[in-house]
């Protein structure tokens, strides 16, 4: 028999974040994982990392090896969980059966469940006949009562019974966090299945046993998951759990996509991991994501984790949808680049330059690109532009890009590259303000051409590129060499 749920007296704080990583982890489950470990933090309760894993063909061990490398990488640090442990282990779901055994067999034995037999091919048709009739569609409880022969007949024809838990009649209501009063009319939630006909839990049982037996206080999750939730209920009265030591349920609202849908993979949503293979940053990333149905009292968007441990509550989470904005993400992740401190900069791109094949990671190339971050800050959204942005500095053979070469090989700007090239030859100090004011001269008042056409052809010569970090500050760090022999191969 399976052990009775301990009813504490002790109220502290403790939330869960389940996910069922049969991929990385997406925009969604990060949102909720965020508002979790928030409010673990805020109230100085514990954030507990459970998996979700009784699909083992779709749940793998490098998904939940992704799931926690994503969890560490963004900040979220959990109490009890994978790696960590806890009193109310193991924390993974597969670790689990026998307890979700037990207390199926418990509710079996006291008439709360009962075996089913129907096939599939019944339960569509009978469906089908409810809709025909205008009836909603739902389990119509008919093996609640199986007759001696029907029973011989099932088993000679070697039938896997399921096991459904027997809902009462009425309604279930409860008190929603974020939505207020809810009520389910039982009419609508019908006969639900707890164990598959091979002896693997469903949902509904293996997360409300877990919920009870780890002493979960609050559940903040999905809006998707609200219709799940008398079903939950129903599992911990079967439980017998007292009313009072039901966890508090709070659903936040749906994520919806530029196109007014719920964010999917068809209309915008990837994973952390394609944000962070990108160079956003994982505390712009809480940022944002906090933002989404969350709000910290006035009208700032800058939030620090430490910020948001001290402010979040659920009375501050909305109930209507979010709309996720990747130019907000991008503004964010941009300001969070320019508060680094040079040295963090560094140590946060060269990353990207080792793996570009930009630089090998020596000191010397390392004292280069730490020179050049400065000029780049203001300038960058993401930390996978810096390559883009430093290669001219690097490159053995140089070579200008394909879409920029015809910028440079027009009548004009070849004579705005010779211009350039008698006034560079004349300076002794090589500085970016000595370059500044000699180009100016030559091209601005003695052609009188405008900045952009001027310095455009200059920057293409010097860097490959019309995109490139301001360009006197480039040439002052290319050096003296480098600079005038590119500009003299782009006239050549």
């Amino acid at each position: 028999m399976p052990s009775k749920p301990m009813n504490s007296e002790n109220k502290a704080v403790r939330v869960r974040f389940a996910p069922s990583p049969t991929g990385d982890l997406h925009v969604g489950n990060i949102r909720t994982a965020l508002f979790d470990w928030a409010y673990a933090r805020h109230t100085g309760g514990a954030f507990i990392f459970r998996i979700e894993d009784t699909d083992r063909e779709r749940v793998t061990d490098e998904y939940i090896k992704a799931a926690q490398d994503t969890l560490k990488w963004l900040g979220l640090d959990w109490d009890e969980g994978p790696e960590v442990g806890g009193p109310y282990g193991p924390y993974l779901q597969s670790q689990r059966m026998r307890i979700y055994d037990d207390w199926a067999s418990k509710f079996l034995e006291q008439g709360d469940a009962y075996h089913c037999y129907c096939s599939s091919e019944e339960l569509e048709a009978r469906r089908e006949a409810q809709k025909a009739a205008n009836i909603a569609p739902g389990y119509d409880g008919k093996c609640r009562s199986v007759s001696e022969s029907d029973l011989a007949r099932y088993k000679s024809e070697n039938r896997l019974p399921v096991l459904r838990m027997r809902m009462p009649e009425g309604s279930t209501t409860f008190k929603d966090l974020i939505r207020g009063d809810v009520t389910f009319d039982h009419n609508f939630v019908p006969d639900f299945v707890l164990v598959r006909g091979d002896g693997s839990p469903l949902y509904t049982l293996a997360v409300a046993v877990d919920d009870i037996m780890m002493r979960i206080t609050h559940v903040l999750r999905g809006e998707d998951l609200l219709s799940s939730t008398p079903r939950q209920i129903r599992v911990y009265q079967a439980m017998g759990v007292a009313e009072s030591d039901y966890p508090a349920f709070a659903h936040l609202p749906f994520v919806m996509g530029q196109d007014n849908a719920k964010l999917s993979k068809r209309n915008g949503e990837v994973s952390i991991a394609w944000y962070r293979e990108r160079g956003f940053l994982p505390e712009a990333i809480c940022n944002y994501l906090a933002l989404l149905g969350w709000a910290p009292g006035d009208d700032r968007e800058n939030v620090t984790m430490k910020e948001l441990t001290e402010l979040f509550t659920v009375e501050r989470v909305h109930s209507s949808p979010a709309r996720f904005d990747m130019k907000k993400l991008e503004a964010i992740n941009g300001d969070k680049i320019r508060e680094l401190k040079i040295d963090e900069f560094l140590e946060r791109v060269t990353p990207f330059l080792i793996n570009d094949g930009i630089i090998s990671g020596s000191s010397g190339e390392l004292a280069i690109v730490k020179m050049a971050l400065p000029i780049i800050q203001e300038r960058i959204v993401n930390l996978a532009e810096v390559s883009q942005m430093l290669k001219f500095l690097f490159v053995a053979k140089f070579e200008v890009e394909a879409d920029s070469l015809p910028k440079i090989m027009d009548e004009q700007s070849q004579v705005v590259l010779r211009a350039s090239i008698q006034a560079l030859e004349t300076l002794s100090s090589w500085d970016h303000g000595s370059i500044h004011s000699v180009l100016r001269t030559a091209l601005i008042e003695e052609l009188a051409l405008k900045p952009r056409i001027a310095f455009g052809a200059v920057r293409i010569a010097v860097t490959g590129s019309h995109i490139s970090p301001p360009l006197f500050e480039s040439m002052e760090l290319l050096g003296r060499d480098r600079s005038l022999a590119r500009i003299k191969k782009a006239i050549s």
